[in-house]
């Protein structure tokens, strides 16, 4: 076989741009919060309250936007922001020129090594540091895979951190192509430890003290297995251990181990791992209160969400770290807490619970380790990506 003789994936975009409307998807229009509308000031929404965004059912515009009035608001004093996979649209490079020009600190880190976007990235690192943006590169031995934004803005001679976090990249193109959840807040500790962690980026990385981060690879695999066991104690005390996650991969054989000896002890499990998972549900005596589920719809399934139950006074992280090896050790990786009880219930129910219904889309994964789809056991059929159109910015309520 020679190459006239193949098909690369890549080609099947110009199948996919063909304008046939009756083979695509129906368009529709992603949803906006009124209070982060064009006329509010994005600063005094996010000093109001925390925000979460899930894209592509709501615009990544409004993150586009955080970063262009902050590079033309007078208050701002410095923007800092992790950059992994980029993509071609300059908007985001644009502002942050225009913040340079316009004398504020603008930090830079660009990770080089995201594959496939390596040549774009380091081209777009050498056209920052022309006009004098702080570009740094991370720990030479660490990928930095982190999703963070940082905005250092002078209000009443006080100095106010606003934050992104998030489980996708600052590309405009894959936000309309991901599920992805970004989290907006001005919560000082928050605010902080994310400080803090672009301190030891772009200085020296080792341990340091964060009050709510959970960082790969420092203390996030630690933390995750300490949740899953105290789970385990929830169930032998209150016979109420209940764990649920949704994440890309499931690979790490230690938080594996950790999850079949929650199983055994009786902790309700609910997985919904898009793609590669190690462990194996079902099986009697070990893994039967585990079931594994996995969505793959018209968005790519991006975020991830974690969810202890901890006795009545759940926890929940989100970020960019799956359960794999590569994450937990080898990467730079963040995950953040929902701190506001309402908004955690919120996401539980509009977005975690709507994920492991599916049963339109979803696949189950057997002890066997072969997927069939979901049965419906005469339940009403339940496409979670269609749902989020059809109900999109109802987390917000």
């Amino acid at each position: 076989m020679n190459n006239k003789d193949v098909i690369f994936l890549s080609g099947l975009w110009e199948i996919a741009d063909l304008n046939i409307p009756q083979l695509k998807e129906k368009p529709y229009i992603p949803y906006t919060p009124q209070e982060l509308s064009d006329d509010i000031s994005l600063f005094d929404a996010v000093k109001e309250k925390d925000w979460i965004l899930f894209h592509p059912y709501e615009s990544f515009n409004t993150i586009i936007r955080l970063i262009h009035d902050s590079a033309i608001d007078p208050a701002v004093q410095s923007i800092k922001i992790c950059l992994y996979r980029v993509g071609k649209d300059p908007s985001i490079f644009q502002a942050l020129k225009v913040a340079r020009e316009r004398g504020k600190t603008v930090s830079v880190l660009m990770e080089l090594r995201a594959k496939f976007d390596e040549n774009r990235n380091i081209q777009w690192a050498k056209d920052l540091e022309k006009i004098g943006v702080h570009v740094v590169y991370g720990p030479l031995e660490l990928k930095v895979h982190s999703k963070l934004l940082q905005v250092v803005r002078l209000e009443n001679k006080s100095l106010v951190r606003y934050t992104h976090l998030s489980s996708g990249n600052y590309n405009v193109s894959t936000a309309r192509q991901y599920s992805d959840i970004s989290f907006l807040t001005a919560n000082q500790e928050i605010g902080e430890d994310v400080g803090e962690l672009f301190n030891a980026l772009t200085g020296y990385f080792g341990p340091r003290e964060y009050h709510h981060l959970l960082v790969a690879p420092i203390t996030l695999k630690n933390a995750l297995i300490e949740k899953i066991e105290r789970e385990i104690r929830c169930q032998e005390q209150h016979m109420n251990g209940h764990i649920m996650i949704k994440a890309n991969g499931l690979v790490d054989g230690n938080i594996i181990v950790a999850l079949y000896k929650a199983s055994i002890a009786g902790v309700k499990i609910e997985l919904n791992i898009r793609g590669l998972c190690c462990l194996r549900p079902g099986i009697p005596g070990i893994s039967e209160n585990i079931r594994v589920t996995s969505v793959v719809d018209r968005f790519l399934e991006h975020s991830r969400i974690y969810y202890f139950n901890n006795n009545g006074e759940p926890e929940m992280y989100m970020g960019s770290s799956d359960m794999m090896p590569r994450n937990l050790i080898a990467r730079v990786e963040v995950l953040y807490p929902i701190l506001d009880k309402r908004m955690m219930i919120s996401i539980r129910e509009n977005i975690l619970k709507v994920c492991l219904a599916d049963n339109v889309k979803a696949k189950m994964l057997l002890p066997d380790g072969s997927y069939v789809p979901v049965s419906k056991n005469g339940e009403k059929s339940l496409r979670s990506q269609q749902w989020f159109i059809d109900n999109r910015g109802i987390w917000h309520e």
